[in-house]
Formats: structure tokens, sequence, C-alpha cells
């Protein structure tokens, strides 16, 4: 259907002649700060549209278990919004919601929807005192509704608290010297020992069946975009803490306590997960969830696009467009346009990106047939953000054009 034509401005490129009725498939990220990946793909369709009229465009928005997650699944595979009352980092008594499918009686949710940085004020940031105490009431909600599995997308925290506050709302508890609680992240260093009680002792059995094959407790499964370690220089506290407003004293303090968590998990539960890659996604809140509750973390962009059927998309399509805020070299590293880029070519279907920016790294660029960013000179990325509909619309007629 394509034949090689002119080349595109990015230099490694080449551009297609198209059949009139091109089947083009639109599966951006979102581009963070600035629009959802919805929106995104519908400003896409809307250039390409004005050059391609007969063009048979499909959008199928996509994540990689950051923010979005759930809402890419929730509209790809039709899942029914359910409310929940949970508390925020700060505990204070919020709504949440998450995406619930009847059919394979499986919650999809996002830890950010309860203990998310979007719902703490910039001088309300407070990591030795936020806990994700609100995640594990979400999860003992859906539990209590019937579901057989758990999907829980890690991204966009407030909290380093290893996960503690969402196992204490299951019913662990952590205690210093006599009976001191162990409440906070700023707490931990001090922690002496953890009692699981009894009903808490079968999450640890997540997955298993009784005699009747009733599932004792839901199989959890965290979604991650990232691939870091519990503890260290690219843990959970050094890499992320400072971007949530933590302080190198705090960060000292936060460390310290995760190390003392870790140790502790392995003396009192038996087993350790500080170097799991993913441990350290949502401060630590993956490791706390493979230490608690038996969870299984897995690449989000995977899930995602097992739920939302990208790869059956990817076969039907002659083109795919991809895309986000920033291709970098963190893109190479499990995000949801590298996971497009890397599907189109195991199909053998040509793939593009657009982008809000993007870095000149041949091992990034190589990925794509075709980078158009919309932060080009004279363009300054501020504009770019407030201008990012219209952009999004003018790249893709360049690259309809180009076509």
């Amino acid at each position: 259907m394509f034949r090689q034509a002119r080349c595109l401005s990015a230099p490694q490129a080449r551009c297609l002649c198209y059949d009139p009725e091109v089947k083009i498939l639109i599966a951006p990220d979102k581009f963070k700060g600035s629009l959802d990946a919805r929106v995104v793909a519908e400003n896409i369709a809307i250039g390409l549209r004005d050059v391609l009229p007969e063009a048979i465009l499909k959008t199928l928005p996509i994540a990689d278990g950051g923010e979005g997650t759930v809402l890419a699944i929730h509209e790809a595979a039709g899942g029914e919004w359910i409310e929940c009352p949970a508390h925020d980092a700060l505990g204070r008594a919020i709504e949440a919601q998450y995406s619930w499918f009847a059919d394979r009686s499986t919650a999809v949710m996002e830890m950010s929807e309860a203990a998310g940085l979007w719902r703490i004020a910039a001088d309300e940031r407070d990591l030795l005192r936020t806990t994700t105490f609100g995640v594990g009431e979400m999860i003992g909600h859906a539990a209590a509704k019937g579901a057989r599995e758990i999907v829980i997308g890690l991204g966009g925290s407030a909290t380093n608290d290893g996960g503690i506050g969402m196992a204490r709302a299951l019913g662990f508890r952590f205690f210093g010297e006599g009976e001191e609680g162990i409440e906070t992240p700023g707490d931990l260093i001090r922690l002496d020992r953890i009692r699981a009680p009894e009903a808490a002792r079968n999450l640890m059995a997540l997955g298993r069946h009784d005699s009747n094959g009733r599932g004792i407790f839901p199989k959890i499964m965290a979604a991650v975009d990232v691939r870091n370690p519990l503890l260290g220089s690219r843990g959970a506290t050094r890499t992320f803490g400072p971007q949530k407003g933590g302080t190198p004293e705090q960060l000292e303090v936060l460390e310290k306590g995760l190390r003392r968590l870790a140790d502790i998990v392995v003396r009192d539960l038996g087993n350790d997960s500080r170097e799991v890659a993913g441990a350290g996604a949502a401060g630590g809140l993956g490791f706390g969830l493979m230490s608690f509750c038996g969870a299984q973390i897995k690449s989000g962009f995977d899930v995602v696009s097992e739920f939302a059927g990208l790869p059956e998309a990817i076969m039907e399509a002659d083109v795919v467009i991809t895309g986000e805020g920033r291709l970098d070299e963190q893109t190479l590293e499990g995000k949801a346009p590298s996971g497009v880029a890397r599907l189109a070519r195991e199909a053998g279907k040509r793939v593009f990106a657009i982008a809000g920016s993007a870095s000149e790294s041949p091992a990034l660029r190589g990925l794509f047939d075709g980078v158009l960013v919309l932060a080009e000179p004279p363009i300054l990325p501020e504009e770019s953000k407030a201008r990012a509909p219209e952009l999004l619309q003018e790249r893709a007629r360049e690259l309809a054009r180009m076509m």
C-alpha cells in the first residue's frame, strides 16, 4: 500500500505515498501537564483528517502505569466507574474512584487517585507525614466488591512510605519499642516489628484458593513505568523524593527508614523485594505491594496494551502514530511510545511520533520513522503547552502531507 517518497524532517525518516483509505492508528500517551491522551489523539486525528479526508482513523489512547492508566483502560475496554470513600496522603476524607470490569471481576485503579501529588498543594508537601493509607482503602473496597484481580497503576505519588499506609489500611500493624505505633514514614527509622493479623496473613497468599476453589483475596498486579529498586542512588527516595518537595535532611531520614523497613520485612515476613525492578515506584509502594500483598510487578505499558487490545489494533493498521509530552532517554525505559514503536516494528508497520519536545538521541530517534515536535523555534516550550491542541493539529497535517 505504501511506497517510499520524500523524507520527513527527521534525517532517518522515510515518508510514504498513500492509499486514500489508508488505515492509521493513533495511540499516544498524555502530554503531561498539558493534555490527556484522549485529547492528544483527538487533535492528531483532526489534523490528519484535514489532509487525508478518506483515511480510516482509529484512536486508542495509551498509558504506561503512570497517571492516565485507568482512563486509558477504562475507555478502551469499557469499564464502570465505582466511587469509594478513602483518605488522601495527608489523611483528609475524599471520594476516590476506580474502574470495574464485572465480566472478569477485575478492578483497575491508580494509587494517585488517593495518594497523588495532585491532591496536595505545594505548601502542604511533607514526605515525612504523607502515606498510602487511602490506597489500601481502595484495595479493601474492591476486595469487598468481589474482585478476583486488582490492577494498580503506580505513578504520580505524594508519598515515600514504602507502602506501610496501604498495609495499615489492610490490617497490618507496625511498632517501635514496646507498643509504640509507627504510622508515618518519618517514624520508620524506629521500626521494631511488624504484626500481620490473621485476616491480613491471607493477603500474603494472593492467588491461592481454598478447597472449594474460591479465591482467598484478589490477585494484585502493580503496573509500573519505572524500574527503580527501593533503596540507593536509583531508589525511591534519592530519585523521586526531591520532585515531591523532600529536603536533603528529610531524604536522609526517609532512606534510613525504608532500609529499616526492608530489614524488618525480611525478619518478620520472610521476603525481600528491595532489589526488584519497580520496587521503588510510587515512593516504595511497589515494594509494599509485593511485601504485604504478594503483588506481581509488571510493565504498565504491557498491562494497558493487553486490556486495550493494542497489538491487534496495530496489526489492522497501515501506519501507527504515537507520542508524549517529552521524548528522551527515559522513553526507552518502558514508556508508552517506545512500547508502541516496538509492537509496530514487530508487526512490520511504519511508526511516527509527535511530541512536545524530543531529545536528539540516535537510539531514541531510531525507534521511529519520523519524529515531529511542537516546540520548534521560534516557539518556546511554555508557548507550546499553551497552544498544544493547535500545534498537534499542525504537526499532524505536516505528517499527513509527507505521506
